[in-house]
C-alpha cells in the first residue's frame, strides 16, 4: 500500500541501493581501491585491473552514476579519482568487515602469502616506532604518481620495476620494511622475495597508506628527488 511513508522508505533506501550496486562488480572494487593511492587515466586503470579500456569505461560509468568516483578531460586522456575522501574510508571500513565475517578472504590470503611472510608482516604500531628510531629502510614499491600522491614518512621509492638495477641504492646492514597498496597488493611480495634472494634482510608491510590514514597518521607528500 502506498503512503507517504512508504514512499519515503522505499525512496530513501533505493538511494542506499545505488551505492550498492557500484561496488556489486569484483572488478569496480579493484578500481577502486586503485583510486584509493592516485587518479589515474582509463588506459592506466584497464591495465592494472587487467582489462580491456572499453570495460573499464563501463564499470567506471557505473562508480560514476553511484557518485563514488569522478572524472575530467585531460587532452586525449579521461582521468579519474575518487569523489571524496570518504570514498576511500567507506572501501576500507567494507574491506575490514569483510575480512572479518569472510573467512575465505584469510584463506586466500595465507594460501597466496603464506611463503613470503615466513617472517611475519610488521604492524602499525611496530613500524611507526621502527621509523622513529631510525631502525629500518622503509621501501615504497608503488608507481612514482602514487608516492608523490602520499607515502609512509620517510619511505624511499624505488618501484618495483626498478628495483633489481638500484639495489645498490639501499643499506645492507638493516632491515628494509618494503609495502606497496595494501593487503591485496602483490608489489611487496615480489619486492621482497627479490631483496632476500640479493642477501637483503626484508620484511612487508601489510597494509598501505590508506590503512595509514585511517589511524589518524600522517602521510608525506614530498615530491620524488
Amino acid at each position: 500500500m502506498s503512503t507517504p511513508k512508504r514512499n519515503f522508505k522505499d525512496a530513501i533506501y533505493g538511494q542506499l541501493a545505488r551505492i550498492g550496486k557500484g561496488v556489486s562488480s569484483p572488478k569496480r572494487l579493484e578500481l577502486l581501491d586503485l583510486l584509493c593511492q592516485t587518479e589515474r587515466s582509463v588506459e592506466t586503470l584497464a591495465k592494472e585491473a587487467s582489462l580491456s579500456v572499453a570495460n573499464t569505461s563501463r564499470h567506471l560509468q557505473i562508480l560514476r552514476a553511484a557518485r563514488l568516483v569522478e572524472a575530467n578531460k585531460s587532452g586525449l586522456h579521461v582521468i579519474y579519482r575518487l569523489a571524496d575522501p570518504e570514498v576511500g574510508q567507506y572501501f576500507l571500513v567494507m574491506r575490514k568487515l569483510a575480512e572479518a565475517r569472510l573467512a575465505e578472504i584469510e584463506q586466500i590470503r595465507c594460501s597466496f602469502f603464506g611463503g613470503i611472510d615466513s617472517f611475519e608482516p610488521v604492524n602499525q604500531k611496530t613500524l611507526r616506532q621502527l621509523i622513529r628510531d631510525g631502525a629500518v629502510t622503509v621501501l615504497d614499491v608503488r608507481p612514482p604518481e602514487e608516492y608523490q600522491s602520499g607515502h609512509l614518512p620517510q619511505a624511499v621509492s624505488i618501484p618495483l620495476a626498478e628495483l633489481k638495477r638500484r639495489l645498490a641504492e639501499l643499506p645492507r646492514d638493516r632491515e628494509i620494511v618494503a609495502y606497496c597498496r595494501g593487503p591485496y597488493c602483490v608489489l611487496s611480495a615480489d619486492a621482497v622475495e627479490l631483496l632476500r634472494a640479493e642477501g637483503f634482510k626484508a620484511i612487508r608491510f601489510e597494509e598501505g597508506v590508506l590503512d595509514w590514514q585511517a589511524h589518524e597518521r600522517s602521510l608525506a607528500v614530498d615530491a620524488l628527488s
